[in-house]
């Protein structure tokens, strides 16, 4: 595999756990139930913990500890061999479960085409979509100030 093709399956991966984590659980439990979900195994069973966030003042200083958020995290390996891993904020630990399975089907060869039409394709427009009537809405809210030159004369 060639530096370019590891790059290009590496970003498609990043894409579609980026994805996953922006939806919602019962999106994604809609559309896995749709497909024919292979044997695996739990490697990390679902668990809830904190991660520490780091925060810059003004983008450039020095960081700092910002506080700490709540993660769900899981890992699955199928039974033809490929790992998936599953993060997400908060205390959805089904969720997590749920983004490791299409992460570790996703990598597979058998699977790879039928999770991105039938899973992550679905959840992409529908995250689009939503990002789109949010823009509309925030859009016919927006004020033009401008303002008058008083002539002096």
């Amino acid at each position: 595999m060639g530096i370019t093709e590891r790059n290009s399956k590496e970003a498609q991966r990043k894409a579609a756990m980026a994805v996953l984590a922006h939806s919602g659980a019962a999106d994604i439990a809609v559309r896995l139930a749709e497909l024919a979900v292979p044997a695996h195994e739990n490697l990390r069973t679902p668990e809830n913990g904190l991660v520490m966030l780091r925060g810059r003042i003004g983008g450039d200083g020095a960081p700092f500890n910002l506080g700490e958020a709540t993660v769900s995290r899981a890992a699955v390996r199928l039974s033809t061999g490929e790992v998936g891993f599953g993060y997400t904020l908060g205390r959805d630990s089904q969720k997590a479960q749920m983004i490791a399975l299409c992460d570790a089907m996703a990598q597979s060869s058998d699977f790879s085409a039928e999770v991105e039409a039938k899973v992550i394709a679905p959840l992409r427009a529908g995250l689009a979509t939503e990002r789109n009537r949010k823009a509309e809405e925030t859009a016919a809210t927006r004020v033009d100030f401008y303002t008058m030159v008083r002539g002096e004369g």
